[in-house]
C-alpha cells in the first residue's frame, strides 16, 4: 500500500524558526495565517517598516500552501469581458494587467528574495477532454490573446506531442506557466518575510478578535497580540474566527501522487520541455515534474484526512494511467491531500469587514500565482492604499447559500464530477462516430 505522506515534505528546505508565543505583545499588523498569502503580506508589510507579526495554528505552511501541485496557472477561467462585466471596466482593467503580469511577478518575486523553491518557468498546457470543452478553450484564448496575453493553440498532433498522450486532441500552451516546490516556496516567504523584520510565531492559534478602543486584540493559547490591523489568510483551513468568513467559500480536497523518479527515457515521452498540465474536466487531472523527475499527478479528492476516501487512491492511479498509459508499471512513492478554498464564482475575495481588519482568500485552484498577488494587494491595503488601486475589488462578506448543505455534500462532489467527466467523454466519442 503506498503511504500516504505530503511529497512536499520529504524535499523542502528545512523550515526557519519560529518563536513561541508565551506572552502579550503589541504589534502594527497581525497577519493570521503562515501560507503563501499571509506571508507575501509580511513581507512588504515588514518592508514598509510595519512591525508585522505573523501567528499560524498550526507549522508554517501546513494547509494549502505546502500540499498543493505547485502549479503555476496564472490565467482566470473566466474571459475578460466577463470579468469586466462582473467587476466593473475600471475594476476589471487593473485585474487583467495584474493577471498577465501573474507569472512574470511570482518568478521574478522568487529571485529577488533568494527562494530555493525548485522554480522552472516552462510554460503550463491547459489540455481539452472533450470537443465541448476544446471550444470553451477556443473562446479563452481568443479573448485572452487580445488582451496580450502569451498563448498558442496546440492541434491534435502538436498537443500530442507536448504532452507526450493521446488523451487531448487540442491544448493551450500558455507560455508565463510553470511550477514551484509550494512548500519551498512558502518557507523561502517565511525566511524573506524574517529578514525584512517580521516575528513568526508557529503552533499560536488565534482564538478570539476583539476590539479594545482603537486597537485589536487577538487571543492565542499562550498570549495576546495588541495591534492595528488584523489580517486574515487561512483560507481553505478558515474556522469560525470571523463570523461568516467560513461560510465564503467551499473547502474543496486536492489529492495527488508522486511517482518514482522517471528514466530520460520516460521524461522523453511524458510531458517533454517538463511543463505543467491540468485539464478540462470537473475532477480537474494535473501533473507536472519535481526536480529530481518524479511526476506529481493529481486530481479532485473526496477528503482531506485520507486519500484513500471514496476512492481516491483508485481514482489517481486510474487519471494516471489514462493520460499516461506509458506509466501502467510506475512505483508510486507516496499520495496527500489538502483543501483547497472554492467560491462560488471560482474567484478570491478580498474583505475589510471593520476598520483594521482584512481578509483575502478562496483561490479555487489558483493559489501559486494570486496568492502573491493577494499578499501584495492585502499590503497595499493595510498601508493605507485605496480600493482604487487594489487588483481585486473590497466586496463584503456574503456566505454561500446553504454552505452547510454544501459543506457536508463535500466528500461527494469528486465522485459525482468523476461520473460527469466519463459520461462526456462517452458523449463525445457517441457524437464523433456519427
Amino acid at each position: 500500500m503506498t503511504r500516504e505522506e505530503i511529497h512536499w515534505d520529504r524535499t523542502a528546505p528545512k523550515p526557519p524558526q519560529c518563536e513561541t508565543l508565551n506572552e502579550d505583545i503589541r504589534v502594527d499588523v497581525v497577519v493570521v495565517g503562515a501560507g503563501l498569502t499571509g506571508l507575501r503580506a509580511a513581507i512588504s508589510l515588514a518592508e514598509a517598516g510595519t512591525d508585522t507579526a505573523v501567528i499560524d495554528a498550526q507549522k508554517i505552511g501546513y494547509g494549502s500552501s505546502g500540499r498543493s501541485g505547485g502549479q503555476c496557472n496564472p490565467i482566470w477561467r473566466a474571459t475578460p469581458d466577463a470579468l469586466r462585466e462582473k467587476f466593473g471596466a475600471e475594476q476589471g482593467d487593473r485585474l487583467i494587467q495584474t493577471t498577465l503580469t501573474a507569472g512574470d511577478d511570482l518568478f521574478d518575486d522568487i529571485r529577488r528574495y533568494d527562494v530555493e523553491c525548485e522554480a522552472e518557468q516552462n510554460g503550463w498546457l491547459q489540455a481539452a477532454h472533450t470537443k465541448a470543452a476544446r471550444k470553451g478553450l477556443e473562446t479563452l484564448h481568443s479573448a485572452w490573446a487580445a488582451e496580450g496575453a502569451e498563448i498558442a493553440v496546440l492541434s491534435k498532433n502538436d498537443a500530442h506531442s507536448a504532452v507526450g498522450s493521446g488523451a487531448y486532441d487540442f491544448a493551450l500552451y500558455h507560455a508565463k506557466g510553470g511550477f514551484v516546490q509550494p512548500l519551498g516556496l512558502t518557507r523561502g516567504y517565511a525566511r524573506a518575510a524574517q529578514k525584512a523584520g517580521a516575528r513568526l510565531f508557529d503552533k499560536a492559534p488565534a482564538q478570539s478578535i476583539t476590539r479594545k478602543g482603537s486597537q485589536w486584540e487577538v487571543t492565542t493559547p499562550g498570549g495576546k497580540i495588541l495591534c492595528d490591523n488584523v489580517v486574515l489568510t487561512t483560507n481553505a483551513y478558515t474556522d469560525d474566527l470571523w463570523p461568516k468568513l467560513r461560510q465564503t467559500m467551499v473547502p474543496m480536497v486536492s489529492i495527488a501522487l508522486a511517482t518514482a523518479p522517471l528514466s530520460p527515457e520516460q521524461q522523453a515521452t511524458v510531458l517533454p520541455g517538463r511543463k505543467t498540465i491540468s485539464d478540462t474536466r470537473l475532477a480537474i487531472y494535473f501533473a507536472r515534474y519535481d526536480a529530481d523527475s518524479r511526476l506529481i499527478f493529481g486530481c479532485v479528492g473526496s477528503d482531506d484526512q485520507s486519500v484513500g476516501a471514496w476512492g481516491g487512491h483508485a481514482r489517481l492511479r486510474n487519471g494516471l494511467h489514462t493520460v499516461f498509459p506509458q506509466l501502467k508499471d510506475i512505483e508510486i512513492e507516496c499520495t496527500w491531500s489538502g483543501r483547497i478554498g472554492v467560491t462560488d464564482d471560482m474567484m478570491p475575495r478580498l474583505h475589510e469587514p471593520a476598520p483594521g481588519v482584512f481578509a483575502g482568500l478562496g483561490f479555487s485552484g489558483r493559489g501559486i500565482a494570486m496568492t502573491s498577488v493577494m499578499g501584495r494587494a492585502l499590503a497595499r491595503k493595510v498601508l493605507g492604499g485605496s480600493n482604487g488601486e487594489l487588483p481585486f475589488p473590497v466586496s463584503t462578506i456574503t456566505p454561500i447559500p446553504f454552505h452547510s448543505i454544501s459543506r457536508r455534500m463535500v466528500p461527494l462532489m469528486a465522485p459525482s464530477m468523476s461520473l460527469h467527466d466519463k459520461a462526456s467523454v462517452i458523449w463525445d466519442r457517441i457524437f464523433a462516430s456519427r
